[in-house]
Order: C-alpha cells, then structure tokens, then sequence
C-alpha cells in the first residue's frame, strides 16, 4: 500500500505542477488578492484533477484484460505521451499567459473555487497524461481493491494539496520581490523530469519488447 500511496503523491504532483493556465491564475490571484484567494482558486483545479484521476482509473478498471494483454505496449505508449507532454511544458513560455487580473477584489472564495475549476475541468487532455502516468508507473490502485483505491486517491489528494499550499505560501512570501522568470525555470525543470521519465521507461521497456 505504501508503494502505491507513493505512486499516488508523485503523480498528483507531475499532475498540479506544470505551470499552465492553472498555475498563472493561482499565483495572479495571490499577488493581486492575497493567499486566500489563490489557495482557493487552488483547490477549485485540485477537485477537477482528483474527479479526472477516479474517471481515469474506473475507465481502466473496465479495459484490465485489455491492459494485462497489451501491458508493455501500453507503458511504452504511456512513456510516449508523458514525454511529449514533458516536452511541452519544457518549450512552453508561462510569461505569455501572464496578463493583469481585471476581476474585482470583492471577488469571493466561491467564485473563485468554481471558476478554477471549470477552467480546469475544461481541460479533458488531462485524461491522456493521467493514463501515460498510470501506465508507466503501474499505478491500478482499483485492481488491489477498495482499500488500496482510496489509499491511492488520498495520496494524490495530498499531493495537489501540498502544491498549491507551497506555490501560494512561496509567492505569498515573495511578493514584493517576486521574478515572473523564475517561472519559466521552474516549468522547465518540470518538462525534464517528466521527459526524463518518459525516456526512462521507455529504455526499461524496450528490451521486454523484443
């Protein structure tokens, strides 16, 4: 259960942590309103990551056979597509989507909870990384059972949590010497750990292959 907690944390982390539309949001919304607001908007696309992380996995459970069958296909497939997805976050420019945040300070939590997560929701690729990860982690928490699911989710949960407590505190405490282009270092070091990973499973897998 431990392994699979683990697997759990480290995905939900490569999950929240690549700085997209979501992460500018949260840290717009911390510099112009304050940590509440951003750890709120936070929260609203860490609901809509854990909705998509159980649509995802009910999805596999459906397809075991297939997956047992077809198992190292699949995880050089999913090595693949987390380095492509690795590969764009790394080429990607956060300072493009940055722009002044136009809504009201009287904005309330709620508003901001919801809106985060439609944005995020809006978002159905998540699906695809969520199954690159799955299948190159082994991560089917449901095929051990009801125990290990919940494990697995808990783990992912507090993952997301744990992100957007550290990026809202971080910013929070750095907002009068915040640099926007230590943004771009952070979502390159993101885009070559999950490049890395993808290659790595790749090169573990080959050999089975053949």
């Amino acid at each position: 259960m431990l392994e699979i907690m683990a697997k759990g944390f480290l995905i939900g982390l490569l999950v929240s942590a690549p700085m997209g539309p979501i992460n500018m949001l949260v840290i717009q919304r911390t510099l112009n309103r304050g940590w509440w607001h951003g750890f709120v908007t936070g929260l609203g696309a860490m609901l809509s990551d854990l909705t998509y992380a159980v649509i995802t996995l009910i999805g596999l459970s459906f397809v075991a056979d297939f997956f047992d069958s077809y198992e190292q296909v699949i995880r050089v497939a999913g090595s693949i597509i987390l380095f492509l997805f690795g590969l764009m976050v790394f080429r990607s420019n956060p300072l493009r989507d940055w722009a002044p945040d136009k809504l009201s300070q009287e904005t309330r939590y709620l508003r901001d909870f919801v809106s985060s997560f439609l944005l995020t929701f809006s978002n159905v690729a998540i699906i695809l990384i969520l199954m690159g990860l799955y299948a190159h982690l082994s991560f089917n928490p449901l095929a051990d059972g009801r125990s290990f699911f919940v494990a697995g989710l808990i783990a992912f949960t507090v993952a997301t949590f744990v992100w957007w407590f550290f990026l809202t505190t971080l910013v929070s405490w750095l907002r009068k010497h915040f640099n926007r282009r230590g943004l771009v270092l952070l979502n390159r070091s993101v885009g070559a750990v999950l490049m890395l990973l993808g290659v790595g499973g790749i090169l573990l897998l080959f050999p089975r292959l053949f």
